[in-house]
């Protein structure tokens, strides 16, 4: 599969790559799990000789030893000597980086959390003791989120304000997928919608279903739900270390979010216990879920939903984690029954998502959102507020476009007009044949 996107975030590399030769440079590049991370700083962004280590759940010493032969297999030298701890390994490399330009990538950098959490605090000394005098870009990257933020964002952590730049690397856009769909001759507007939903964009999910040479809903459904699928255990494999002994609490949390259960009411009804701090956490520390306010709405206000950011996650909570006994008897032709019976429900949510991230890509509006009024009324797809020109577009959101009553829309936004007196409203229907 060839490379696609991520012009902005090469540039950015081959920038501060430009930079060690005047003085050393650290990047981070963060992003979930299977986003492309390693794909991305594995290109062709630098003129200079490249060290790529992958931190693997190991002992120190076991962990120094392979980075040593990946280390003398590059740069065709010689180490001689025993080094068992990081800390003499990166000094040795920032030391070759005074002779000659390098780019060291240490993959999975918050697992020395696991291994040796000092490894920072020495990284931390060396790297200011050495950065001015040698020419080293420094490139960490990490996927369990709130540990890279932890290790860069929180103040009393020892690598705090040494990175000079930050990669927060996101899932392709919907017109990226369109371009893969349109290169493998599957482009529908439908494929794309699926596409979307079943990828969310993320690089490894495209990936497979082009290995497999399947991008309409049945052929992924396929690959989905089948015996020894990657996708069954993703939700598990992804979130059970980010969670720890918690993870049941915010898996169920998680499962009523996809099942529309979006609002702090809900779930501690369900629940029956306080969720502010596992919401919260899920939203600032895991950015798994985000906070959604009325459009137009004051900063305080109480008014709030919660929505799964992402799209695969969404499907797995929905369809997988919750018929999990169907995944555990193997009975794939069940489950794949109960999904198409549901499925055009759950598509219609996401046809509002994909056309949201569509008016994002045009940089025009300076607000987008969704609005509603309390307990629910007057529910509104997509607002997209312009206002430098006073302009604001309402939207509703159908499949099926002759479903969409536009008087039944001017009428739910009467308030809305109200509030933003003095702005132009236009009114259009979205369905799926507005899809680019």
């Amino acid at each position: 599969m060839k490379f696609y996107d991520r012009k902005s975030e090469l540039e950015l590399l081959k920038k501060a790559d430009d930079l060690k030769n005047r003085s050393s440079v650290m990047t981070i590049v963060i992003g979930r799990r299977r986003v492309g991370k390693t794909t991305l700083v594995l290109q062709n962004f630098s003129k200079d000789r490249k060290i790529y280590f992958f931190v693997s759940k190991k002992d120190e010493a076991l962990l120094c030893e392979e980075f040593i032969e990946e280390l003398s297999d590059k740069l065709n030298i010689k180490i001689f000597g025993q080094i068992t701890r990081f800390e003499e390994l990166f000094e040795y490399i920032l030391e070759l980086s005074s002779k000659e330009p390098l780019t060291l990538i240490i993959d999975e950098f918050q697992e020395f959390y696991k291994i040796n959490p000092n490894i920072y605090a020495s990284i931390q000394k060396l790297w200011d003791i050495y950065k001015d005098k040698v020419h080293l870009h420094f490139i960490a990257c990490g996927s369990v989120y709130h540990l890279m933020k932890k290790i860069y964002e929180d103040k009393s952590e020892p690598l705090f304000g040494r990175a000079n730049f930050k990669i927060n690397l996101k899932p392709f856009t919907p017109l990226t997928l369109k371009e893969i769909l349109y290169d493998n001759n599957s482009y529908t507007k439908m494929n794309l919608l699926d596409f979307y939903i079943f990828t969310g964009g993320v690089a490894k999910y495209v990936e497979l279903f082009w290995l497999n040479g399947v991008y309409d809903f049945e052929g992924m459904l396929d690959v989905v739900i089948s015996a020894n699928s990657l996708f069954l255990d993703e939700g598990k494999n992804r979130l059970i270390e980010e969670f720890g002994k918690e993870y049941k609490i915010y898996f169920s949390i998680l499962s009523l979010i996809a099942a529309s259960k979006t609002s702090k009411r809900e779930l501690e009804s369900i629940l029956q216990r306080n969720v502010s701090g596992y919401l919260s956490r899920l939203e600032n520390d895991y950015s798994i879920i985000k906070a959604i306010k009325p459009i137009g709405s004051k900063p305080n206000a109480k008014v709030q939903k919660y929505e799964i950011a992402d799209n695969f996650l969404n499907f797995w909570f929905r369809f997988i984690f919750k018929y999990q006994s169907y995944v555990e008897a193997e009975n794939f032709k069940k489950l794949k029954e109960i999904i198409k019976r549901d499925f055009s429900m759950f598509r219609g949510k996401f046809l509002e998502k994909i056309f949201i991230e569509i008016l994002k890509e045009k940089e025009i509006f300076s607000q987008i959102g969704t609005y509603w009024e309390r307990g629910n009324k007057n529910e509104i797809d997509i607002v997209a507020i312009d206002d430098m020109d006073k302009k604001i577009l309402i939207a509703e959101c159908k499949i099926n476009r002759q479903k969409i009553d536009l008087n039944v829309l001017k009428k739910k936004a009467e308030k809305l007009m109200d509030k933003f007196k003095g702005y132009h409203f236009e009114f259009e229907r979205f369905s799926i044949n507005d899809l680019p």
